[in-house]
């Protein structure tokens, strides 16, 4: 089973990701890890996707779809990805659909984390204070929100309009965000 996990930053995908990771066996696909690796590697990709972060910008599909590429294989050898991040676009969403059928694969469900912003941003600030992650930095996580609401937007009706689109109250205590995306994974397997 391939599944979006989509949510603005922050708003619990990860934790929900690496539970579904322990539980079932997915493999997860986390752009932001897959991107944060990149930086700490200081390859000259890396340093570039630094400085797009830093400034709260999106990086290039390219350098995110190759990112994901890379690592299917690994992914469907486990049985299903948990993707963590990606789609952002509709042009995102529709160069992975063709990426997965060209693999005779297909994303099978995506389940919405519905997030208060506000919320959100009181979050980043507390975690950014504990972490100091420069990518939670609390202005330069305002400019991605705001990024993530007009450009990920469309993928709402996009989703929609192929039965995949599920939502769940992100803001929630984690088990029981946790309860209600295993529910719709239960529903979805019919």
């Amino acid at each position: 089973m391939n599944l979006i996990l989509f949510g603005p930053p922050a708003a619990g995908k990860g934790t929900q990701a690496k539970r579904l990771v322990d539980g079932r066996g997915m493999v997860q696909l986390s752009t932001g890890d897959m991107l944060r690796e990149a930086v700490a590697s200081q390859s000259a990709l890396g340093k570039r996707v630094e400085g797009v972060m830093q400034r709260g910008e999106l990086v290039s599909d390219e350098i995110v779809i190759a990112l994901i590429e890379e690592r299917l294989p690994k992914a469907e050898s486990a049985g299903g990805a948990i993707f963590d991040g990606f789609p952002r676009t509709v042009a995102q969403a529709q160069a992975l659909d063709a990426m997965l059928a060209g693999r005779g694969a297909k994303i099978d469900l995506v389940v919405r984390l519905k997030v208060d912003d506000t919320a959100l941003v009181q979050r980043v600030a507390g975690r950014f204070a504990e972490s100091g992650r420069a990518d939670d930095n609390p202005e330069s996580f305002k400019v991605r929100l705001a990024a993530y609401n007009s450009q990920t937007a469309p993928l709402l009706p996009y989703y929609t309009g192929q039965g995949k689109l599920v939502e769940v109250d992100g803001m929630g205590a984690i088990e029981a965000v946790a309860e209600a995306i295993d529910g719709a994974l239960e529903d979805h397997k019919g």
